[in-house]
């Protein structure tokens, strides 16, 4: 069971994802005429159409409501209520942003040059928002639109990464953004699409990647105790032997953070000068000692 203070932190995150995602595209986006996927870039692009032939403006708000229903009949369905109020929760708060920061004046980036002004716009935006898409989706939440549809579509296909359904998904709307504003804007939202997707898989696979040490020593047993007295690690012996000796071998493996990798090459020159290390990086380790599965 989670406790209380648990989910005080994961809702403060969610808020704070929630305000970046909006910043990015009510101060960039938006101004520009950015059409980078989702419901708010349907909203943008249908914002610009409403005021040119029908003289209505459609607010971001607005769209993020009615374009979201559906969806999370869907999602309740597919994904229970804990999900559900979680995307719920978001979905308002960014309508409610969206709603707020209309008032605020866009980020003005401009050097002189419209194409550097632009260049800024997409690959700042891109950060920002995919900076808090990754903090909504990494605790178990969603805000609605395209995100919310990508993890309906990665609970049938799993093996999909999420950053790169939601480059297939937003690329559809890209195009439709495409006969509004023009190619020149088009070229720039795929740009900042793909920062979008880029920073949300690194988010959803973790920004400290941990370490691995493989050591091969005639000591293993000694290096072995040695960790986990001081290091509090634990290491697995997988048999191994040397093809040029024909020696058999215990080859040592042990996971640890990235700080702790310089400790763990210490211990194994302090006990065996002669021994044989490999290290590599472990983008993800679920288990005890790291992340939960």
């Amino acid at each position: 069971m989670f406790t209380s203070k648990h989910w005080v932190v994961e809702y403060v995150l969610m808020t704070f994802g929630v305000f970046l995602l909006a910043m990015g595209v009510s101060l960039f986006y938006e101004p520009n005429n950015l059409v980078t996927g989702g419901a708010t870039g349907l909203a943008i692009a249908l914002q610009s159409l409403s005021e040119e032939h029908i003289g209505f403006t459609f607010q971001l708000w607005q769209a993020n409501i009615l374009l979201n229903l559906p969806l999370f009949i869907i999602a309740a369905k597919q994904r229970g209520l804990r999900f559900l109020k979680r995307s719920f929760y978001c979905t308002v708060l960014l309508t409610a942003m969206f709603y707020v920061l209309e008032f605020m004046p866009a980020v003005d980036l401009s050097g002189g040059e419209e194409t550097m002004d632009m260049i800024l716009t997409a690959l700042f935006g891109g950060v920002l928002v995919g900076a808090g898409l990754g903090i909504v989706i990494v605790n178990s939440s969603t805000t609605g639109g395209s995100d919310l549809l990508a993890v309906i579509i990665k609970y049938r296909k799993k093996h999909i990464e999420l950053g790169k359904i939601l480059f297939v998904l937003d690329g559809v709307v890209i195009a439709f953004g495409f006969f509004v504003f023009g190619p020149e804007r088009t070229m720039y939202a795929i740009i900042s699409v793909f920062v979008i997707s880029k920073v949300i898989t690194a988010m959803e696979e973790g920004l400290s990647f941990s370490r691995v040490a493989f050591i091969i020593s005639d000591k293993s047993e000694e290096i072995a105790s040695i960790l986990l007295a001081e290091l509090d690690r634990g290491a697995t012996a997988i048999s191994g032997k040397g093809m040029y000796t024909k020696a058999e071998k215990c080859i040592l493996m042990c996971v640890v953070s990235k700080k702790e990798i310089v400790r763990v090459k210490e211990i194994v020159s302090r006990a065996d000068e002669n021994a044989f290390v490999i290290v590599s990086d472990a983008r993800e380790v679920l288990g005890e000692g790291f992340q939960k599965i």
